[in-house]
């Protein structure tokens, strides 16, 4: 570990002269280990952060520079990836396998993340080999700085609620089904912080109001999320305040994240908390709970129930999200101040999902191609000009309507250009996508085929700016983009067995400036690997 510890400190040295001293620095450790569960009443093999499943929460502020060092106790290589964290300038962080070497075994790494100009809630996990099935996930909140207005007052408590579904079996028995080429069966149960049916509580006290940040961790299915006799007030939404309003339920797709304020006003006892799958035809359900502090009893009555196939709830819903214009951000100035419904996209990028085989072995695309792994970082062949790892527009930037094929699907767009992609679902099931590296404006979303006539119904004014967004079945949903943030940004699905059977392809931002305006050099510390290897970062 002393080597580690050397290149950590050199990492910190480096990261002090780029940014300078005038944000506070966070240092965190953490070992990640596997250890004993028991999150659906049987024993599993889950990866531990720190000896805790979920991982630990990360506390920090706007422009905070996070070092977190990252130990590989696992007996094979291990990357973290930050959902929603922007990585300004600096992909080489991003943490998947397209722009960061994994971790090998017994060995550290330190992530160094600036969390430039972004508030609200997010989380992280584990990137590679269907590691995420088993844990390895936790929370992360980017608090305002203290002279940044927030639109409502500090609650009486923060809590943090990952739901997600999840299997019995290990992660290696999943991963090894989708090797075979198989698809995986239904998931087995729902968790809350990494714990079933009522296993869960959060504690209140009457006439106050809490701040509960929700996050989708799960591996394939939309949830909706309620609290007996509780009315929820969504203020944020992926580092964007919105246009305050009361829901009795919440759709949560997967990969998405919410911040909603929830007072305390009923008669002091215990209440449900109830989470549950949407638009499936077996529906799971877990439960937790709301305690007040002076509670007069258990939890009474059967849990409340919810919303199950129904879509146009979910669409109308997604709807009357809004970014709440006149509120401040990360910075000062109002989040309306930026006028994206008067700029023009100056492309339209057209991606269509599908499923199908490939050797007789499932797979599932993007415009006909099927995400394949190079033998080197993308990020790294990139920087280093190592040809023969990829290509450049290997994959076209609208559905080709032919048979899926396998490649490492790359699509090049220009640096500080504004664009249009418009993702098209025509299947059966509901679709999320992420985008790393960015927050998009979600313009609009409709049944059917998108034509160029559909741009009339686009919300050019308060369209929510978030990082993942949702595609219902036979639907479309589209968003602009503002490319600002040069580098090497994975976009996926976040139905993760679809993510690992190809379902996703990497955005390269590019421009030939080598300014430090535009984007970082490789960290020092950086890992090498696959044709890297032999390459050198950089002095000092």
């Amino acid at each position: 570990m002393a080597g580690g510890a050397i290149c950590a400190s050199l990492a910190v040295a480096l990261f002090f002269a780029i940014a300078g001293a005038e944000n506070p620095y966070r240092f965190f450790s953490w070992n990640v280990t596997y250890g004993d569960i028991y999150p659906l009443g049987v024993r599993q093999q889950g990866i531990l952060i720190n000896g805790q499943f979920p991982g630990p929460d990360i506390h920090s502020v706007t422009n905070d520079n996070l070092f977190i060092n990252v130990f590989n106790s696992l007996d094979e290589p291990f990357l973290i990836s930050w959902s929603g964290v922007q990585q300004r300038r600096n992909s080489f962080e991003d943490g998947v396998y397209g722009t960061t070497c994994p971790i090998p075994p017994g060995r550290n790494l330190t992530y160094i993340i600036q969390v430039k100009d972004q508030i609200g809630s997010f989380f992280y996990f584990p990137s590679l080999a269907f590691h995420k099935a088993a844990g390895g996930f936790g929370g992360i909140r980017i608090l305002s700085r203290p002279l940044i207005p927030v639109p409502f007052a500090d609650p009486a408590g923060d809590y943090t609620v990952l739901i997600g579904d999840w299997y019995k079996a290990n992660h290696t028995t999943l991963k090894a089904t989708l090797d075979r080429g198989k698809k995986l069966k239904y998931p087995d149960g729902i968790l809350i912080n990494g714990r079933g049916p009522n296993g869960i509580s959060f504690n209140v006290e009457q006439g106050k109001t809490y701040r509960l940040r929700i996050s989708n961790v799960g591996l394939m299915n939309s949830l909706n999320f309620r609290i007996q006799g509780h009315k929820m007030l969504l203020v944020e939404v992926e580092g964007t305040h919105v246009m305050q309003t009361h829901f009795s339920s919440l759709d949560v797709h997967v990969g998405q994240s919410y911040s909603v304020l929830v007072t305390a006003d009923q008669p002091a006892q215990d209440y449900y908390i109830v989470v549950s799958t949407r638009f499936s035809s077996q529906i799971l359900t877990t439960t937790g709970i709301l305690r007040y502090s002076n509670s007069a009893g258990p939890v009474s009555g059967p849990p409340p129930g919810g919303p199950t196939i129904q879509i146009d709830w979910s669409l109308n819903q997604a709807r009357a999200i809004r970014t709440n214009l006149t509120a401040s951000g990360p910075r000062p100035n109002p989040q309306g101040s930026y006028h994206y419904g008067l700029i023009t996209p100056v492309r339209t990028i057209r991606l269509s999902s599908s499923a199908g085989q490939v050797n007789r072995k499932q797979r599932y695309a993007v415009n006909s191609v099927s995400f394949v792994q190079a033998d080197t970082p993308l990020k790294l062949a990139d920087y280093f000009n190592i040809g023969g790892v990829f290509r450049v527009n290997s994959i076209s930037d609208r559905p080709t309507g032919g048979g899926i094929y396998l490649d490492t699907a790359v699509l090049g767009a220009d640096y500080r250009s504004f664009i249009e992609i418009v993702f098209e679902n025509g299947e059966d099931i509901v679709q999320s996508w992420h985008l790393d590296g960015y927050n998009f404006f979600v313009v609009g979303m409709d049944g059917g085929q998108w034509t160029s006539a559909s741009r009339n119904q686009y919300n050019l004014r308060d369209a929510v700016f978030r990082c993942t967004t949702q595609v219902y079945p036979k639907s479309w949903t589209a968003i602009y983009v503002a490319l600002d943030n040069v580098g090497m940004w994975n976009l996926r699905t976040e139905f993760w067995a679809r993510q690992y059977l190809g379902q996703q392809l990497y955005l390269r931002v590019y421009t030939a400036s080598t300014s430090l305006r535009d984007e970082f050099p490789i960290p020092k510390n950086a890992l090498l690997c696959g044709r890297a290897k032999g390459h050198h970062t950089r002095p000092l």
